[in-house]
Parts: C-alpha cells; sequence; structure tokens
C-alpha cells in the first residue's frame, strides 16, 4: 500500500524536534497567545520576506478576516479563479460579497490573467489569485492590472508554502496573503491553523483586531466586532520546529516531480505538469492529466496505490454556485481540466522503490 500521503513517516523523520516543541509547551502551559506563537509569526514572517504575520485558525478564516479587514462586503465583487478549493470563493460569501469566477491557464492551472479584466466591474474590489498545486500564479500581470483599476490582490497561498515567483516569495506580492496550515500542507500543522500576511501595519492591526474579538493589546477593549481566530500554541510550536525542514522538502519534492516527469513523459496520453520560467514550484500535489481518469483510478487502487482527484468540478458548477447559472462554455479549460486531473502521491518522504512502483504500474498498464 503506497499512501497518497505520509504524516506519520514525517513525524517519525523529525520526531525528536516535534516531541521537544510539544513537551516545550506543555511545559509553559501559555496554550493561547503565548510566546511561542510570537516567536512563529516572526520566524515566518522573516522566511517569507514579509513585515507582519498573524497566526489564525485556519485558511479560510485567514481569507475572511483579510476581506473583512478591507471593508469588502454587502454589493462588492471579487475576482476569483474557477479552480480552486472551495475557501476561496467561500470566504468571499461569508463575509457578504459576491465571487466571480474567472477561468484558469491550461499550463500553470492558475488564474488566467488574460480572463480578469473582462470580469472586472464598478464593483470590484479584490483579485485573489491562488498558487493551486504549489505553482504561482502570474504576479506580474496580476499586479499590473490591479494598479490600473485601483483593486486588491490577496494572495491565496495555502498550497504553496515558499514557492518564489522572479525570486520572491508569493505572499509577499498582494496587500495580503492567506495561508493554511492544515496537516497534509508542505507546512502542517497537527491539525487546523491559518496565517496573515501582509507588509501594511494598519492591516496588520486590523485584522489582529478582528481575530481576537475586536480587541488588540487591552483585555475587555473591543473597539468593532470581531471573532475568534487565533493559532493556538502548541500548533505554533509544532510549526516552528517544522519551519527549518521547509526549504529541504519542498526540495525533495522537486526531485520527486523530476522522477514522475522522466518516467512518465514517454508516455503521450499522459499531460504533466509544466514549470514555468521564473518560477520555483513546491509540488503540494503532484497533478497529471490523462483521458480515461477513470480507468487510471481503477488501476491505480487496484494496485493499492492511493490517488485523488483535486477537483472533480470547478468552482461554478458546485451545487453552492448553481444560483450562479453557469454553463460550461464559461469556462473552457477549467472545465476541460476537472474531466482529466489525477494527484498522484507526494510528499517527501517517497521512497525510489514507491515511485518506481507507481510508475512502473501506470507505464505498464495504461
Amino acid at each position: 500500500m503506497i499512501p497518497f500521503v505520509d504524516l506519520h513517516a514525517q513525524y517519525i523523520s523529525i520526531k525528536s524536534d516535534i516531541d521537544k516543541a510539544i513537551e516545550s509547551c506543555i511545559s509553559d502551559s501559555n496554550f493561547i497567545k503565548g510566546q511561542a506563537v510570537t516567536d512563529f509569526e516572526i520566524a515566518f514572517a522573516g522566511y517569507l520576506g514579509s513585515k507582519f504575520c498573524l497566526g489564525c485558525g485556519n485558511g479560510t478564516d485567514a481569507l475572511e478576516i483579510i476581506l473583512k479587514s478591507l471593508n469588502i462586503g454587502s454589493g462588492d465583487e471579487v475576482i476569483v479563479p474557477a479552480l480552486s478549493w472551495i475557501s476561496t470563493a467561500e470566504a468571499v460569501n461569508n463575509v457578504g460579497a459576491e465571487p466571480v469566477f474567472a477561468d484558469i491557464n491550461e499550463k500553470t492551472y492558475t488564474i488566467d490573467p488574460g480572463c480578469i479584466e473582462s470580469k472586472i466591474s464598478k464593483k470590484t474590489k479584490a483579485i485573489i489569485p491562488v498558487h493551486l498545486y504549489g505553482c504561482p500564479a502570474e504576479m506580474n500581470e496580476i499586479i499590473a492590472i490591479s494598479k490600473k483599476y485601483n483593486i486588491y490582490v490577496i494572495e491565496d497561498c495555502a498550497q504553496a508554502h515558499g514557492a518564489e515567483y522572479f525570486d520572491k516569495k508569493v505572499g509577499t506580492y498582494g496587500i495580503a496573503s492567506a495561508f493554511s496550515f492544515f496537516p497534509s500542507k508542505n507546512l502542517g500543522a497537527f491539525g487546523d491553523s491559518g496565517a496573515i500576511v501582509t507588509n501594511d501595519p494598519a492591516l496588520n492591526e486590523m485584522t489582529r483586531k478582528i481575530s481576537n474579538h475586536g480587541q488588540l493589546f487591552t483585555k475587555h477593549e473591543h473597539s468593532l466586532i470581531g471573532r475568534n481566530s487565533r493559532l493556538d500554541s502548541l500548533q505554533a510550536s509544532i510549526l516552528s520546529a517544522k519551519l527549518s525542514y521547509l526549504d529541504k522538502w519542498n526540495l525533495r519534492r522537486n526531485k520527486i516531480a523530476e522522477f514522475y516527469k522522466a518516467r512518465l513523459g514517454i508516455n503521450p496520453a499522459i499531460i504533466l505538469p509544466e514549470t514555468l520560467l521564473n518560477t520555483k514550484h513546491v509540488y503540494h500535489l503532484f497533478v497529471i492529466r490523462c483521458k480515461r481518469r477513470e480507468d487510471m483510478l481503477k488501476l491505480l487502487n487496484e494496485k493499492k496505490i492511493s490517488c485523488s482527484v483535486h477537483y472533480p468540478k470547478p468552482l461554478p458548477f458546485l451545487t453552492a454556485y448553481k444560483y450562479k447559472k453557469h454553463i460550461p462554455a464559461d469556462f473552457p479549460v477549467s472545465c476541460k481540466i476537472t474531466d482529466e486531473v489525477l494527484s498522484l502521491p507526494m510528499y517527501p518522504e517517497l521512497t525510489e522503490s514507491q515511485l518506481n512502483m507507481i510508475c512502473d504500474q501506470i507505464i505498464e498498464n495504461y
């Protein structure tokens, strides 16, 4: 059996570091807003090259808090890619605004800058590019569009910890960015957690207020209606312990991706992910495309090789967005790709033997 992700293998590889971090947090017994949270926020901001980082409950909260902090709400529109996890669009709805979907680039699977301008209206307040699967979106073009129309760019970096665009970490291009530390992410906690990253002091202060019941430094002084979305000290301790390994793990992910490409590239029935010039992909997922996906799924399942589909439907065609009454012709690339995508096992602890087993089965039987 080859799992899709093996979180236990990762834990075993750095067990002493993780155990030490957990023991230290328990010994300190300051489980909410403790020093461990401050330490991680400073370390993660430094890693990205950003001024501020705020730990919060999860990546979805991060997006919602950013939107609310920018006063985006009822009557406003936010442009999001048609292909992503639902959180990208859901966060927009949850602050009272309306997501407007744009199609994706067939090579990068990220939002297509050429599809953005036609979606902009007087109601448009922001664009949320998603660095999907770990591949950076085309930020130069997106930033240029945002400046032309005076709208915000909010980066969704939930799958792209450490990815780079023109030698600069993603998450540092827009007004703010949202990260998820869901356990299976490139940098994952032992439960739900997330972060907001920004270079804007006023926005940093507002997000901190909103995430902590509308209070900043003084308890019981609530200057606005906020919410409860905090990164707990235990998760922060674990994330700090893992952060020093992130680049090493991302390098290993790239080596695994190159292994897959070298072996599977001989099969014309398989479309492999591409890496564009001046970008650093971090392969949160290794996503191939194949015309007979159900046959591939059946084959791999029979051979006890776990795989998944990210994602089976474009966002506009989920039941939740049926009210928008979109048709496939509105998003031809997203509709084409979602019928073909298949995610193969991808995590740093995959062995060459496991990789050969996966590739052998695909090459011999598909």
